[in-house]
């Protein structure tokens, strides 16, 4: 009887190595599968970073003076909006009432909930 117990633990001992072996190596496929498809669409991106590169390159050097405009329009606009947002956030903080101070300026929210 325990050599039958023995016989039945190895095979279930053998058995149970074969699914773990089976379990990692498709565990290694999906993982390599993975970073097959990362490998690739980092290609993919840095060929379309070179394409947008050779494009704004051709673009700047047919059209040089609507490229310093273009340019200097969006930097206005950036600025623009960063100083308005700078600006309702000054407002909102020097506001007097606590209420609106709580709801509106996120450095002065209580962290902990209470």
């Amino acid at each position: 009887m325990t050599q039958s117990m023995s016989e039945q633990a190895g095979d279930q001992i053998a058995d149970t190595a074969h699914k773990v072996s089976r379990a990692a190596s498709a565990a290694v496929e999906a993982l390599e599968d993975g970073v097959e498809t990362v490998r690739r669409a980092a290609k993919q991106g840095c060929y379309a970073a070179a394409e947008l590169y050779g494009d704004a390159k051709r673009r700047v050097q047919k059209h040089p003076v609507e490229t310093v405009v273009a340019t200097f329009v969006a930097g206005i606009m950036a600025a623009t909006a960063i100083s308005w947002m700078a600006r309702q956030r000054r407002l909102c903080c020097s506001a007097n009432a606590h209420e609106k101070v709580q709801s509106c300026c996120p450095s002065s929210r209580n962290v902990s909930g209470s």
